[in-house]
């Protein structure tokens, strides 16, 4: 009979703690999420799990944890305030089919064109984020709902516990590592409570967890254009927050491990993950940066980490909601806390003044953004701003090197890549009325990228011809010569040896 080797049931053991200590953290988080999408608290809960469970098995991360998140949270509000949360399971649904359409398409790959500055601003403004929703949880609500700031023995408590939390969790690594520390943290400081009879904030003030299980159960929609119409944006846009927010994570986690996941079958576990959870009552998710790092720092590296976690998430919610509801939420801020510390690129701060300055430029934004809006955006800007700068700084590359040959012909040869950047530049170094009657424009040394570059040459051609003037274009791609329409049969393009590169242009079937 094969039995576990000592290593084996060891690797079982920090998997299964590591998804405890995960599950308990998944609680406030995801009570938390649904308040901010407008939906019960179990809708919130049941995502976390079916999302976590779903995700774990099919994805392409092992270790990596998924669930309710904030960044989807923000977009579900509009719909569910206006429509109602039937909509809702509908536009979940919806996004898991996109999220699978983007894995059979194989648009993960896309992932490693995101800068390296833009990801070290996207974790530090994520690490911020974290940082900030920490906060709310040193206010009390008074009978008048306003929420008030924790002080006096309530705050001393509360600040204490923290402190408590956070010196387990630094300290016990140091006597074994047999235990996950935040795990022992959270029991530590909940024993403590329950056996002083300490007053303080626990998970069961913010809202019961108590429940079944999910039901299937088919969105009571209408079955319409008009359904639709009103679901397909909100659907879009949560399919594309998800992903982007899931293979940065991955991308994180990846780092972290000194392992590879796959993206394109990440972006099919959470399209399945989705489409499953909007057809059980569940607000959908995608993976959690947070969690992720907390199920890494306990041990968990496989599939059976996230899978643990989930498990034990139902199991709360089904049997243990009276003992999880007394967890102080002291333990889970302190453990949070880690997560911000471990989380943020500290080192990111040493080499802000040896990078480039549009590269610190980038880091600084991304994280501004990432905390004033949500990850997606903060992710777009960086992108689009990184290859805004890529552009400008290639702009200045481009330059000609002039001479006349044997036959008495003006020779240009371009150096530098021509795109929409670089044809303003382009066109200045071509005087046609200076020129002699014969002029080659050698472009051998040069790649044209772009319909901007080839419309570029277009018009430097007709400026030589207005000028009356003889022009050769020498060694340009097939696809340039098709589409120099312009120009006609007064510019001669000579044909031997030109290189066999594609323009990135749409007239090109």
């Amino acid at each position: 009979m094969f039995k576990l080797g000592c290593a084996c049931r060891a690797c079982v053991k920090n998997e299964v703690l590591s998804g405890l200590t995960v599950a308990l953290a998944l609680v406030p988080e995801a009570v938390a999420f649904a308040f901010v999408a407008g939906v019960d608290p179990l809708v919130g809960l049941y995502a976390a799990f079916m999302v976590g469970l779903l995700a774990a098995i099919f994805g392409g991360r092992p270790g990596m944890i998924s669930g309710a998140t904030g960044a989807m949270a923000v977009v579900m509000v509009a719909l569910v305030a206006e429509h109602g949360v039937e909509y809702l399971f509908a536009a979940v649904v919806l996004t898991g089919l996109f999220q699978m359409g983007a894995g059979v398409l194989r648009l993960g790959k896309f992932i490693r064109i995101v800068p390296y500055p833009v990801m070290l601003g996207f974790v530090n403004g994520l690490a911020i984020v974290i940082f900030l929703a920490q906060l709310q949880h040193f206010q009390v609500t008074t009978p008048e709902g306003v929420k008030e700031w924790l002080s006096g023995d309530a705050l001393l408590v509360f600040s204490g516990l923290v402190m408590i939390t956070l010196f387990v969790i630094y300290f016990l690594p140091k006597v074994t590592s047999s235990f996950p520390a935040a795990l022992a943290a959270i029991i530590t400081v909940s024993l403590l409570v329950i056996g002083l009879d300490l007053d303080t904030i626990t998970v069961g003030d913010l809202a019961s967890i108590k429940g079944g299980l999910p039901e299937f159960h088919i969105p009571a929609v209408p079955f319409t254009f008009e359904t639709l119409l009103v679901i397909l944006p909100y659907s879009f846009i949560l399919a594309a927050v998800g992903l982007i927010e899931s293979l940065l994570t991955l991308s994180l986690i990846d780092e972290v491990t000194n392992t590879r996941g796959r993206g394109n079958r990440e972006c099919m576990g959470q399209g399945i993950a989705n489409t499953v959870t909007g057809l059980f009552g569940g607000m959908g998710g995608c993976a959690m940066i947070g969690q992720s790092m907390i199920n890494v720092n306990s041990g968990g590296r496989e599939r059976l980490s996230g899978v643990a976690a989930a498990l034990f998430l139902l199991m709360f919610i089904l049997f243990a909601s009276p003992l999880i509801e007394r967890i102080p939420m002291a333990a889970l801020v302190g453990v949070m806390f880690v997560v911000v510390l471990a989380t943020f690129e500290w080192s990111s701060l040493r080499i802000m003044g040896k990078i480039p300055a549009s590269d610190a430029f980038v880091l600084v934004l991304v994280s501004a953004v990432t905390v004033f809006t949500d990850l997606a955006i903060a992710v777009v800007v960086g992108v689009i701003v990184s290859a805004l700068v890529f552009a400008w700084e290639h702009a200045k590359h481009i330059n000609i090197n002039t001479y006349d040959d044997e036959q008495g012909s003006r020779v240009h040869e371009l150096n530098g890549p021509l795109f929409f950047g670089s044809v303003k530049n382009f066109l200045e170094l071509f005087d046609p009325k200076d020129e002699p009657d014969d002029v080659i424009i050698e472009f051998q040394n040069s790649r044209v990228a772009d319909h901007s570059a080839i419309e570029a040459i277009d018009n430097l051609a007709e400026r030589y011809i207005k000028a009356g003037k003889t022009l050769h274009l020498r060694h340009l791609s097939e696809e340039c010569r098709q589409l120099l329409k312009k120009a006609g049969s007064l510019v001669e393009v000579n044909v031997l040896e030109d290189p066999r590169y594609h323009v990135a242009d749409d007239q090109i079937a």
